[in-house]
């Protein structure tokens, strides 16, 4: 384990920390008091008297919040009371809980906002967290005003999870989702961003390795088993009752853009924006 002060993965981390507490967030835990534990970043207490509508950001499956949500805080943070929760078993939060479905993620997000008296919200949600977001729309549409799904295919079906391992040359999801080796994280950046990591030093990539994806491996393995989503050989979901923005990749391998075509017809009122 390379000290502190010699890894970029933790360094970065501090930065990014800084980040959010620039952008009036802080760091924050909630005990539910069912066995599960989430931590978040939410507004100081001296932010929220102020007269904004509430966001939350939810994250995909990958490191914790704070590495995927940095410049949507820097530039909503003004605007919006923005809440960052990590989800159950990233970062800090935990459950004693056997559930490990995306909707079990969902009502633990609800629970967490409805504790700390955020009663109307707009629901960003990307990758994993964009199935969150929409299980969180479907069951509380009173108190989810707007949707924004960000390059998330949560009208996968059983087919495009096969051509999802065919593409990445694995044979079973975590192998891609939870790198262990410089290789197989390589193959991770290949497929969710326009990122080409083979100049990237082996040392390099395991430190990021080590920080990001080592912790709770046993528990993501469950979560990535326990999906709801993508199980049957049609894509089945209900129309949200919101306004719901789709943006995607459009170099985006974990889920093609044809997959965000084909999400449109499943929601109401919607828009499609490619992204590059």
């Amino acid at each position: 384990m390379a000290p502190f002060f010699l890894s970029f993965a933790s360094l970065y981390s501090f930065y990014l920390r800084r980040c959010f507490t620039a952008s009036g967030l802080a760091p924050q835990t909630l005990d539910l008091k069912d066995g599960t534990t989430i931590h978040f970043w939410g507004p100081n207490p001296d932010q929220k008297t102020l007269r904004k509508p509430s966001l939350v950001l939810i994250h995909g499956f990958g490191p914790a919040a704070i590495w995927q949500w940095r410049k949507q805080v820097q530039f909503f943070s003004p605007d919006f009371h923005v809440y960052v929760p990590d989800l159950v078993f990233f970062g800090n939060s935990t459950t004693k809980s056997a559930e490990r479905s995306e909707v079990f993620q969902a009502v633990c997000v609800g629970k967490l906002l409805e504790t700390i008296g955020v009663k109307k919200f707009a629901v960003m949600g990307t990758s994993y967290g964009g199935f969150v977001a929409y299980h969180m729309a479907k069951m509380w549409p009173d108190k989810v005003e707007k949707v924004v799904i960000a390059s998330s295919g949560v009208n996968m079906k059983r087919s495009d999870n096969d051509a999802l391992l065919k593409r990445a040359k694995v044979e079973s999801i975590e192998h891609l989702m939870l790198p262990k080796t410089p290789s197989q994280l390589r193959t991770l950046a290949s497929l969710a961003v326009s990122m080409k990591l083979s100049i990237v030093p082996d040392f390099f990539l395991n430190d990021f390795i080590e920080k990001l994806y080592s912790d709770n491996r046993k528990e993501k393995i469950q979560l990535l088993k326990g999906i709801t989503l993508g199980k049957d050989d049609t894509a089945k979901l209900s129309p949200l009752q919101q306004n719901v923005l789709i943006l995607w990749g459009d170099h985006d391998q974990i889920f093609p853009l044809k997959m965000a075509m084909e999400l449109k017809e499943y929601v109401s009122s919607s828009i499609c924006q490619p992204l590059d």
